[in-house]
Parts: C-alpha cells; sequence; structure tokens
C-alpha cells in the first residue's frame, strides 16, 4: 500500500515539477529506454544465480503487502507456542509427536490457521519440536543448530533483496551510457541546424535522466523495501527460537512465551495482559 504510494508521489512530484515549463514528448524516447533497461536486464541476468533471478521475481508481490507480520500475528503465534509447551509440559514431549508429524491433519495446529498457512514457519516449529522428542536436551547445541538455520535463510532472503539494489546502483551508469551513444549521434549530425541539433542533445540528455531517475525512483527502494520485509520475517523466526530455547530450557509455558515476546518490536509487540488472556482462552487438546 505505502510503497504504491510512494511511487505515486515520486512520479507525480517529478512530472508536475516538469510539466509547466516542458513537453512530455521529448521524454519519450524508447531506444534510450532500451539501452538502460535492456543492459540493465543482461547485467541482472549475469550477476545472479538462478534462484535469486526467480526470487526476486517471485517476491515482487510483497511490495504491496507492507509487513508480513502485525501484532495480531504475533498474538496467534505467542498463544501457540504456549499451547504446544503446555502440552509437552502436561502429557511428556512425546505427546506432541503427532501434531508435530501431521501438523496440517493435527486438532492443536488447526486452531490457529494464519500459523499453519505459513509453511516455512511451521516446517521451523515442528522440526525443533521433533528434535527435541527423540531426545535432544542441551540448549547451546539446539541454538547453535537455531543460528545457522536462520543465517542461511537470512542470506538467502538478503541476496535476493542485494539483487535489486545493484540494479538500482548500476542503471544511472547505464544511463550515462545512453548519453553518451545520444552524444555520438549528435556529433554525426553537427552539420544539422540548430533546432535539429537541440533535439539530438536533449534525446541524449533523457538517457542520463531515465536512469537515475528509476534507479533512485524506483529500483533502490524496491530492494530496500525488500530488505526490510525480510528483516521482518527473520523477526518472526528469531521470536519462535527464543521461546523454543526457553522452553528447552525447562522454563514454564508462560515465562517461554514472555521470553518470545520481548524479543518483537513494541510497535507490533502485544503486551503481558494481552498474551496472558490469549492463553488462557487458547484451545487445548
Amino acid at each position: 500500500m505505502f510503497w504504491i504510494i510512494g511511487v505515486v508521489v515520486t512520479f507525480g512530484c517529478v512530472a508536475g515539477g516538469y510539466a509547466p515549463h516542458g513537453d512530455f514528448g521529448v521524454l519519450f524516447q524508447p531506444l534510450e529506454f532500451l539501452i538502460i533497461l535492456g543492459a540493465g536486464a543482461g547485467a541482472f541476468l549475469q550477476g545472479n544465480p538462478k534462484w535469486v533471478i526467480f526470487g526476486v521475481l517471485g517476491s515482487l508481490g510483497k511490495l504491496m503487502k507492507g509487513a508480513p507480520y502485525d501484532k495480531k500475528s504475533y498474538t496467534e503465534l505467542l498463544t501457540l507456542m504456549y499451547a504446544v509447551f503446555k502440552l509437552a509440559k502436561t502429557k511428556g514431549m512425546i505427546a506432541l509427536e503427532p501434531h508435530i508429524e501431521n501438523p496440517k491433519d493435527s486438532a492443536l495446529f488447526q486452531n490457529f490457521p494464519s500459523f499453519t498457512s505459513n509453511h516455512h514457519a511451521m516446517d521451523f516449529m515442528c522440526d525443533y519440536l521433533r528434535l527435541m522428542t527423540m531426545g535432544t536436551e542441551n540448549p547451546h547445541e539446539v541454538e547453535a543448530l537455531m543460528d545457522q538455520d536462520l543465517e542461511t535463510h537470512h542470506n538467502e532472503h538478503h541476496a535476493i533483496a542485494g539483487a535489486v539494489t545493484t540494479l538500482g546502483d548500476a542503471l544511472p551508469a547505464f544511463g550515462i551510457v545512453a548519453a553518451v551513444l545520444g552524444v555520438i549521434v549528435t556529433m554525426g549530425s553537427i552539420a544539422e541546424p540548430p533546432e535539429v541539433l537541440g533535439g539530438l542533445i536533449a534525446a541524449a540528455l533523457v538517457g542520463t535522466f531515465f536512469g537515475i531517475f528509476v534507479a533512485y525512483g524506483l529500483f533502490s527502494p524496491m530492494g530496500s523495501n525488500l530488505l526490510q520485509y525480510f528483516d521482518a520475517d527473520a523477526k518472526y523466526y528469531n521470536c519462535m527460537k527464543q521461546g523454543l530455547l526457553a522452553h528447552l530450557q525447562g522454563y514454564a509455558p508462560a515465562v517461554s512465551v514472555e521470553f518470545a515476546r520481548k524479543t518483537l518490536y513494541s510497535h507490533e509487540r502485544p503486551s503481558f495482559i494481552e498474551i496472558e488472556e490469549a492463553c488462557d482462552a487458547a484451545p487445548t487438546v
């Protein structure tokens, strides 16, 4: 939502500032656009592996969504962790096995539809709960494994956001390339009258303008937006990590959930009372 508003404001203000004194027809230079965007696309394909390229294409929809999680999402996550930890404390870790082996059919997980629709998060939680049911008891070893797991996840996401940012950084240079080619064409027509030369020079300068504009007005903000989206996604996993580690160390379910809650940003963190009420109302199996 805000990304769309930002794009409209950026393009609108630039067009509005140019309109009173300029001719928009002069800015329409398809060959300049072809040079800049085509060279940028080629460099993007050269500089990134297949999984990053498809990752960028698959992530473009995230620009429209805004933050991946809000207070409601975290309330559901913390309540789920409380229900899981409570079941493990009262009936033993073995009682979790049918739920973590088939979470989509689990009577426990089905009470939390937003979480179960996020298969990556569900796999993360179930994988580490499965390790605990298999007898893993050393919280330091589990924490080291989680850190490696999350670092891999984090690096994959940063490669995707970084590819877009790098493309944005390259486009001004390709704008200069287009402008230089335009100057070469102009110099080849140096004998033409001033009105013809003026049009050729204007076309060349459009290359510099377009390269800088789309770089800093579109692609660089896109990369920054994706980076912040992925960082917010990483916070969700870190919240699960802290809750699982606290449970592994033997804390009561309410205390383990509090460990997880304290990792959240203030604008999306439910209050202690809100979580207490949600946990009291949590369904049991």
